[in-house]
């Protein structure tokens, strides 16, 4: 996406829905796929340990997802932070560099679905693969404070008193200045646990008047609030009041609650809605894994998806636990869309 001002941001994403057929499919779980390929992510930096022992996989897994048919690829940035980095004893500079590098590994991915595109002589849509053109936006994942302590406090939202607004905004300051200058098409600021951290993000989107635009995505553990107990309706309405917000929902959630969030949220926005639940999976952080009790089945998850999108939806993936056959299924469920203008291919500079 060209970068520009806040109405320009807003209409770039109404364009980018419109030329994908009304709603967009985002990827899924990304250290699941991690996981799969081999990948020991025992470790604080949870998937941004792969910018260190293995990028290919990071690479690797934005290319499944993107021939399961997602629109929409979220970089291993989540966990990677400044200040997790140097924990780990990087340099400043080394640890800006790794930033820079999710990026760099999500748009060479596009680059390569698009060579493969244009080597595909087909009508694009095979048994297992998807290879074809449309609008790719890469979205630089901003995981929670939380998500940095690594002690599963981004499913509790509760950081102590010792958290204000400005620590919060010191925290994440350098890390969107360097994600934003990589140059993605989007800032994805996910799994927000509270009204604190919305709010830090929101100024801090002002503050630095950052030209790319951004989407918010709260987690819910009851379906009536964010999981510190905040109010689903003030936090998304935060996100609407934020100019350089262009969509708002939930990730990481059970698909259950899916349905009554997104039209609690369509109660205080106008925005387009995105969500990517999880599998259902309850994850404890004190024995650091997912409790499979309460997974959904693909099919089962999949079937949620046309209830979800007449609900307001418009930007449906997955989260942690899903995989790409799960976005193939959510594709070939979105299958009737039909873009109404020409497809153009947004470039990372």
């Amino acid at each position: 996406m060209e970068q520009g001002s806040a109405e320009t941001m807003s209409s770039l994403m109404t364009d980018f829905l419109r030329k994908v057929g009304g709603t967009a499919v985002i990827d899924g779980g990304l250290a699941t796929e991690l996981e799969r390929y081999g990948a020991d992510l025992n470790d604080p930096l949870w998937s941004a340990k792969c910018l260190l022992t293995s990028p290919h996989l990071i690479h690797q897994v934005h290319l499944d997802y993107l021939e399961a048919g997602a629109d929409i690829i979220i970089t291993a940035s989540y966990q990677a932070t400044i200040q997790g980095f140097e924990k780990k004893g990087f340099s400043r500079e080394k640890s800006e560099a790794m930033l820079r590098k999710c990026v760099e590994i999500a748009c060479e991915a596009r680059d390569m679905y698009y060579k493969r595109c244009s080597e595909n002589a087909g009508d694009g849509i095979g048994e297992s693969r998807v290879l074809k053109h449309r609008p790719i936006l890469v979205a630089a994942s901003v995981g929670s404070y939380g998500a940095y302590l690594a002690d599963g406090s981004e499913y509790s939202g509760n950081y102590g008193n010792a958290i204000t607004l400005e620590v919060l905004k010191d925290f994440h300051r350098r890390r969107v200045q360097i994600l934003v200058d990589s140059a993605p098409d989007i800032l994805a600021f996910e799994t927000v646990p509270n009204k604190l951290e919305a709010q830090a993000y929101a100024e801090l989107l002002e503050e630095e008047d950052i030209k790319i635009p951004a989407w918010f995505s709260f987690n819910s553990k009851d379906g009536v609030n964010v999981v510190s107990g905040d109010s689903i309706l003030e936090c998304a309405s935060i996100a609407e009041s934020c100019r350089k917000v262009v969509a708002v929902g939930i990730n990481c959630t059970p698909p259950r609650f899916i349905d009554g969030l997104i039209l609690a949220i369509k109660g205080v926005t106008t925005k387009p809605i995105l969500i990517y639940p999880n599998s259902g999976e309850f994850y404890d952080a004190d024995q650091k894994k997912w409790m499979q009790n309460t997974r959904v089945s693909d099919e089962d998850f999949v079937s949620y998806i046309s209830k979800w999108c007449e609900a307001g939806a418009s930007l449906v993936g997955g989260c942690c636990r899903t995989t790409p056959n799960t976005i193939r299924a959510i594709y070939r469920t979105l299958a009737h869309r039909s873009p109404d203008v020409p497809l153009l291919q947004p470039q990372c500079s």
